[in-house]
């Protein structure tokens, strides 16, 4: 059975390049994209994903919210923020509201480690370099 992964950003853009990465893997398939963190919550109970990718900065409800909000719902599912705004400081509050990993979209290619991270039940924070 493949791992249905829930996406979760404000562009198409970013959405389709994210299904597209995570497709690629044979045993992932994206069931669901939502545009804002509203819809997603109501994605969520309706697909019922084994995994999020969240975007951090939306309209109406960010990710932190977002989280929050999906945490009170599904305590069990894991996500995995994508974000362009990545620091020590989100990271640690992106833990605190349950979220269990983050990846810059400036590095996308390490989605995927994210993801199989996440799968495996362990944390998986990508900060750039320069905010070592």
């Amino acid at each position: 059975m493949n791992t249905r992964i829930l996406v979760v950003d404000d562009s198409p853009l970013v959405r389709q390049r994210l299904r597209d990465m995570l497709q690629q893997h044979c045993e992932w398939e994206v069931c669901g994209e939502a545009s804002n963190g509203r819809d997603a919550l109501e994605k969520v109970q309706l697909m019922k994903p084994d995994l999020i990718v969240l975007d951090f900065l939306m309209p109406g409800m960010d990710g932190l919210q977002t989280a929050r909000e999906m945490g009170k719902l599904v305590p069990s599912i894991p996500i995995l923020m994508f974000t362009m705004h990545l620091s020590k400081q989100l990271v640690e509050e992106a833990r605190n509201v349950g979220i269990r990993g983050a990846v810059p979209k400036s590095d996308a290619g390490r989605i995927i480690e994210g993801v199989e991270a996440l799968l495996r039940n362990e944390a998986y924070f990508s900060l750039n370099s320069s905010l070592d």
